[in-house]
């Protein structure tokens, strides 16, 4: 015969149930499609005409505030690299899914040999989006995007050469970097990846993807 459970094991049991299928719950399981709660502002985008693949728009400042994540979007941080400007974008992301209710998982790289694997990791966790924090990712990421187009990537402080229409970035001119040997951009400036930019770049992406907007850079200079 079982036992009943104690007062405190009960409540325990109870709180398990409530929130087993809400945030951190088990990614093997379908969950809604997530969307966009709110509409982009006036000048996120030129009304006269959409952006072509590949094109950057440059939206109103404050333009993608007003939108924000369907309950339970699941996201993979996926990041490589320990210096100031991608643990600024780190700390943006991680900041914007606490803020959002996102259920946000990491998947941290620290061996060069291990970058495309890694991504290939982020992808198997079957998330709604897998966004990408580091310079160093974006040659993995040319290699590995275009091979799995049902996948959303956003890409903060940096962009590919040649993105699919899966990939949408985040860029401005003291970021910009786009790998396949193309070098550092000349206007390059660490000290541009502020906290406060960082915070832009990631809301304005996350904006844009769930807004349908996707395989285009946007660019905030200004915010």
């Amino acid at each position: 015969m079982r036992r009943p459970l104690p007062a405190a094991a009960a409540l325990i049991a109870a709180a398990a149930l409530v929130t087993g299928c809400g945030h951190g719950d088990d990614w093997s399981q379908p969950h809604p499609k997530p969307s966009a709660v709110g509409d982009l502002g006036r000048g996120f985008v030129a009304p006269s005409a959409s952006p072509a693949p590949e094109a950057t728009i440059t939206p109103r400042p404050g333009s993608w505030s007003a939108v924000r994540p369907s309950d339970g979007l699941r996201v993979v941080l996926l990041t490589a690299g320990d210096d100031r400007p991608t643990k600024t974008l780190v700390t943006a992301v991680r900041e914007w899914a606490d803020h959002e209710r996102v259920d946000l998982r990491t998947v941290t790289v620290s061996d060069a040999a291990d970058m495309i694997p890694a991504a290939d990791r982020a992808i198997g966790m079957r998330p709604d989006l897998v966004v990408s924090a580091g310079n160093d990712l974006i040659d993995a990421l040319a290699t590995v995007t275009p091979n799995h187009l049902s996948q959303q990537f956003l890409v903060v402080g940096a962009e590919l050469a040649e993105p699919t229409h899966n990939v949408t970035a985040v860029d401005w001119s003291g970021a910009s970097f786009r790998g396949e040997g193309l070098g550092m951009s000349s206007t390059y400036d660490p000290a541009s990846f502020t906290a406060a930019r960082c915070a832009a770049a990631i809301r304005a992406g996350a904006a844009a993807v769930l807004s349908g907007w996707t395989g285009i850079v946007v660019w905030v200079d200004d915010f």
